[in-house]
């Protein structure tokens, strides 16, 4: 392993700190193990539950591309600098017992690279029931509980849960905690006036990683047809999220402590964003969006480039978490120019200067 680039997350360590976050492109086994064979230090197999209507969702799934004046790009996996991914997702698209052995055979084969089963739980009265079995069969050094897909609240009743709520939050992780003893990373929402509550509840229940924080619903009209993009809602996801995906990873470690393993998802593009996510307090960083329109070499460039620029610096991946979150400031503390908004309006609008 590089020194350089291990880090330890929520008691699992890992050779570097870019996983490749569960999406479609981890559906099938080959997908993993691509992962694998580039580097990634942790891989999050495609999620499941007990639900038969989140394993139908996937068959009403579409994908689209678009850029920053809103222009749909093609899928060729050279993305440009500035696409966006808005799409309908829905789960493993085959039997639960098929994953329960397809994840256990990956887990069993993972080498350097560590496998984490993901489940996104349908009701509370099976979550406990289905975390056991999955730790049990899989022998996995780690779970992942997702209750933050963006996609919850407009999928098919019962299928997906979705909690934005601390106290339920606290009442799942604490359910499943009781039954698992491996670590439990829970995966939050972005759709919450308060995630960093939602990552604290987690904590106190028992969750050894938060991860922050899930795309956004989002609802894009098409200027041609007059019809929204994709026929539907979908989330929506790309480069301009990291400063979003960062304040919270920012305000949550001031909440939680400095000790909490915080994992950033919903931005990073390339090595330097992980970079900037470290920065902001973040222990390694889910790429899901980005590996799955860009292809799985966007997984070996990005730990080339973060190892370069951690080299560059003379630091280390774990020097790293935190160091820009720990510097933030209020407003109030800032130093004081009161000309200094002048040199940001137009010239038309500025003062006439004395003669």
């Amino acid at each position: 392993m590089n020194p350089r680039l291990e880090v330890n997350v929520g008691g699992v360590r890992l050779a570097n700190p870019i996983i490749c976050g569960s999406g479609e492109h981890l559906i099938e086994p080959s997908g993993v193990l691509a992962a694998i064979e580039h580097g990634a230090g942790a891989v999050v197999v495609k999620s499941t539950n007990e639900s038969e209507a989140a394993r139908a969702q996937l068959a009403k799934t579409d994908y689209a591309l678009f850029d920053s004046t809103w222009q749909r790009l093609p899928w060729d996996f050279a993305p440009a600098a500035d696409a966006s991914l808005l799409n309908r997702s829905g789960l493993f698209p085959r039997s639960y017992e098929s994953w329960l052995q397809q994840t256990a055979d990956l887990v069993a084969q993972q080498g350097p690279s560590v496998v984490v089963p993901s489940i996104i739980p349908a009701s509370y009265e099976h979550a406990s029931t289905l975390a056991a079995e999955v730790v049990s069969v899989t022998g996995c050094k780690a779970i992942e509980v997702n209750i933050g897909a963006p996609h919850g609240r407009q999928a098919a009743p019962g299928a997906i849960a979705l909690e934005s709520d601390p106290d339920r939050v606290f009442a799942l992780v604490t359910q499943i905690r009781q039954v698992i003893d491996v670590p439990m990373w829970v995966k939050l929402t972005g759709q919450s006036d308060d995630v960093a509550a939602l990552a604290a509840a987690a904590f106190d229940a028992g969750a050894d990683a938060a991860t922050l924080m899930g795309r956004f619903m989002a609802f894009l009209p098409n200027l041609e047809t007059q019809a929204p993009e994709l026929g539907t809602m979908a989330a929506f996801g790309g480069g301009w999220a990291l400063p979003l995906t960062c304040r919270w990873l920012a305000l949550t470690r001031a909440q939680v402590g400095s000790s909490r393993a915080l994992m950033a998802t919903n931005g990073a593009r390339n090595g330097l964003d992980v970079a900037r996510f470290l920065l902001a307090g973040a222990s390694a960083v889910q790429m899901n969006s980005a590996v799955f329109t860009g292809g799985f070499g966007v997984v070996r460039r990005s730990i080339d480039e973060l190892d370069a620029y951690l080299s560059a610096q003379g630091d280390t991946a774990t020097g790293l978490v935190g160091r820009a979150a720990d510097r933030l400031q209020a407003y109030s503390e800032q130093t004081e120019d009161a000309e200094r908004w002048q040199e940001f309006v137009p010239p038309q609008s500025r003062p006439a200067t004395e003669s």
